[in-house]
């Protein structure tokens, strides 16, 4: 997997997250960097920690399932992706809407907008991605896009996590077909 790739799939995983953000945000009257940076950190250590355990669980798997893997990565990410845009279509703007940053909610929160990522982390071991680098980079740029969601939410409000979840959803569609296409030979 390319940089360019890597780079494409972290910020696909970091929109369900980065729409959360973008509500905490908005419930900041007064927003603080302190707490953005909270944020950023349940969200990008969550990111990352979920596909490196997908990763692990795909590994102790993959002999059994290596003739297979390309399908299963198209779908688990065509899945993810349709129910991004499900989401993003439903219009739910209930979740990430107190400005609180306490242990609980923010577990919450993180594990539901990483669940995906554990998904791709399983993907990552059939397509045998060095782990390390890849799950770091996701959760770093989830991290970032958290923090820059809640200033957008505390300037803007919650007109745009619709279209983040929107192209997320695209995003990991794209890269599931992507990823068929070549094993199949028809991308080269």
């Amino acid at each position: 997997m390319s940089l360019v790739e890597l780079f494409i799939l972290a910020v696909g995983l970091s929109m369900d997250a980065f729409a959360v953000s973008v509500c905490k945000g908005l419930a900041m009257r007064n927003m603080s960097w302190k707490k953005a940076a909270v944020v950023g950190l349940y969200f990008g250590g969550f990111q990352a920690g979920m596909p490196l355990l997908g990763y692990l669980l795909g590994v102790s798997f993959q002999s059994y399932i290596q003739s297979v893997d390309h399908w299963i990565a198209f779908v688990l990410l065509g899945l993810i992706g349709f129910n991004m845009i499900r989401e993003a279509r439903g219009g739910e703007d209930d979740e990430g809407g107190s400005d609180s940053v306490a242990f609980k909610e923010m577990v919450v929160l993180a594990v539901a907008t990483s669940i995906d990522a554990l998904a791709v982390g399983v993907t990552f071991a059939f397509l045998q991605v060095d782990i390390v680098p890849a799950v770091s980079f996701i959760g770093v740029t989830t991290f970032a896009l958290s923090v820059v969601g809640v200033k957008i939410g505390n300037l803007f409000g919650v007109r745009y996590k619709a279209k983040a979840e929107l192209a997320g959803g695209l995003i990991l569609i794209c890269l599931g077909a992507k990823i068929l296409l070549e094993h199949l030979g028809i991308l080269a």
